[in-house]
């Protein structure tokens, strides 16, 4: 399923912006080894990337933090109010931890560390088409220890909190929780506990509401604070 419970037909539409020409060919050249995946469009700029988006609509944007004119924080946060149907994968760098913590507030919910594993970009694309959260674990590390180092508080205070949070969820909320923070989409999440999509639909819908977080990347990255493992991989029969 894609994004807003529509089956996707045919490839995952991908646009690709960042101000380097690099680094587009970089990420075209490897979204290319997925047969299921096709670039539609390359931006150079954030104002050029919400153009093309809404020229497009591609089913996933995947846009550089630092870009001129407009940048991806913003560029993001046209892209979701204008075309919510297009999910947002953002490419940071180490040491851009506020970006990151602005793109989780306009609502992007893919996070990928421009030096990390070609297969991360692959599977962020791919989660964030199927409407699920996709942080590099470089990433979620990198927020936890950002927040505990601001002065939101200690790592261990936040910690607890998260962990408050948590509490206030039912078992099988804290179950769909654990998904989230594994970057699992509705359809994968209830194939892994046997349920109906749209209940899984509805219990995300309360997670966020009781944690009090605006989309599941930010869930993830509760669930990260309050040590919450993500599901192991099913077993391979």
């Amino acid at each position: 399923m894609s994004r807003d419970g529509m089956a996707a037909a045919g490839p995952v539409r991908v646009l690709v912006a960042d101000d380097e020409p690099m680094i587009r060919a970089g990420v075209r050249a490897v979204l290319a080894t997925d047969p299921g995946i096709e670039v539609v469009a390359e931006a150079a700029d954030g104002r050029e990337a919400v153009e093309l988006v809404r020229a497009h609509r591609p089913h996933v944007a995947v846009l550089d933090v630092r870009m001129p004119r407009t940048d991806g924080i913003d560029a993001a946060a046209q892209i979701r109010r204008t075309v919510p149907g297009t999910g947002v994968v953002m490419l940071t760098t180490f040491g851009e931890d506020d970006y990151i913590l602005r793109a989780l507030g306009v609502g992007a919910t893919g996070f990928l560390i421009k030096s990390g594993e070609p297969e991360e970009l692959l599977a962020g694309v791919r989660a964030v088409a199927d409407g699920a959260a996709y942080l590099s674990p470089k990433v979620a590390a990198r927020v936890v220890a950002h927040l505990a180092s601001t002065g939101a508080g200690a790592l261990a205070e936040r910690r607890d909190a998260a962990r408050e949070r948590v509490a206030g969820l039912t078992p099988r909320e804290r179950d769909v929780l654990a998904h989230l923070g594994g970057g699992l989409s509705n359809g994968q999440i209830a194939r892994r506990l046997h349920l109906v999509e749209g209940t899984v639909k509805a219990h995300v819908s309360s997670v966020l509401a009781r944690l009090g977080v605006d989309n599941r990347a930010a869930a993830a990255v509760v669930a990260h604070e309050a040590g919450i493992p993500p599901p192991p991989p099913p077993e391979q029969r």
